[in-house]
């Protein structure tokens, strides 16, 4: 799913949109029991509920696609009579009305998620008429080409509120606050089938973890029968980046990874107005190597040792930049530096001695206090 998909399935968590039919929950304990479960129409929660919900449904379609937000596809195999892909299905036709599917799905959230403490299990079904759209694109909100029929499910990690004093309003006075379990913002999620190409996709489904180097891949095998193991995480692919240069460049330069660094800004920002990532092929990869400096016979065992690193996969232009502020780090000093303006950062010898050399646009400060830079030379 790219971002403009995702965005329009996002807006259906408000309250004009009144697509979502049904919701489920189960409060699992932090030794792995069911304390609670639920399940009502959405639209009879009170006002004040659904609002909270429509957060937790909305953060769990938020982040970047390819890092806190990943798209899988179901092999084959994974969609046989039995598979847990069958389950998912069969829990999406059902409306969530099928207790004994819904229950064999907690318990396989249950076996296989982890959660130090407690946790929420939220299930929500919805129908989205979806619009067709014009020769320009846009909206015709009065025709739709097709109902999108769809899950999402948000594990929300449970705390306890902080012990404390509280004023209680029926007895006009200050005691001791009772102790709730309170629901946090969602830590991982999925929404099933994927909107791929504005229609269901059962094939595919979008898969969402708070913290994108812990996405929990057991789980999402179990849940789901996908195999990620094949998925990098953005961490992994810009482990795998450094790889790739010390493979090719041994202990690259200031100016090589530097120069890599601007050529992968510069394929982000030929793109910027694309909804679709940038990926990167081996080939794209070998490319900008070239472009950096690195010598044509320094590749010559190029393809190997990128199948080593990264298999058949793409690698993810902006996960290897990691953000948008480069860091460079010394023994005792780190420098970050807007990602766009690498340039400003220079690799110099002054003295015999190996210096990075900032270039001071606008001004300077130390602690907050503006300082006053050298107006001279030496």
């Amino acid at each position: 799913m790219n971002k403009k998909e995702i965005q329009e399935i996002k807006k259906q968590f408000s309250p004009e949109r009144r697509c979502l039919t049904r919701i489920c929950g189960c409060f699992v304990d932090g030794e792995k029991e069911i304390r609670m479960q639920m399940r009502e129409a959405f639209p009879s929660l009170p006002v004040e509920e659904t609002f909270k919900y429509f957060k937790i449904f909305q953060k769990s379609l938020s982040g970047h696609p390819g890092r806190e937000l990943l798209d899988f596809e179901f092999p084959l195999d994974a969609e046989e009579p039995g598979s847990p892909w069958e389950s998912l299905l069969k829990l999406r036709d059902s409306g969530l009305k099928d207790d004994e599917v819904l229950g064999e799905f907690y318990q396989r959230v249950i076996r296989n998620y982890r959660c130090p403490d407690g946790y929420y299990i939220v299930l929500v079904h919805g129908r989205y008429d979806i619009p067709g759209k014009g020769a320009d694109g846009t909206g015709l909100f009065d025709a739709s080409d097709e109902v999108y029929d769809f899950l999402l499910c948000s594990l929300c990690p449970m705390k306890l509120s902080k012990p404390g004093l509280a004023y209680r309003r029926e007895a006009n006075r200050i005691e001791n606050r009772v102790l709730e379990w309170v629901v946090e913002e969602p830590a991982h999620g999925f929404l099933f089938p994927a909107f791929n190409g504005r229609q269901a996709d059962i094939h595919g489904m979008l898969y969402y973890t708070r913290k994108a180097e812990d996405p929990q891949r057991e789980f999402i095998q179990e849940v789901s029968g996908i195999l990620p193991r094949s998925l990098m995480t953005a961490r992994e692919q810009r482990e795998a980046l450094g790889t790739l240069i010390a493979g090719v460049a041994g202990h690259a330069d200031y100016e090589t990874v530097s120069a890599i660094h601007a050529c992968l800004m510069e394929r982000i920002e030929e793109s910027a107005d694309s909804p679709e990532p940038v990926i990167l092929t081996r080939r794209d990869v070998a490319d900008i190597f070239e472009e950096s400096g690195i010598p044509e016979e320094r590749l010559e065992g190029f393809t190997a040792l990128y199948e080593a690193v990264a298999g058949n996969k793409g690698l993810q232009a902006d996960n290897l930049i990691g953000s948008r502020q480069i860091s460079i780090k010394t023994a005792h000093a780190e420098v970050k530096v807007d990602a766009e303006r690498m340039d400003l950062v220079e690799s110099r010898v002054i003295d015999g001695r190996q210096c990075l050399v900032i270039t001071v646009d606008g001004g300077a400060e130390l602690n907050g206090i503006p300082v006053r830079m050298a107006l001279q030379e030496g």
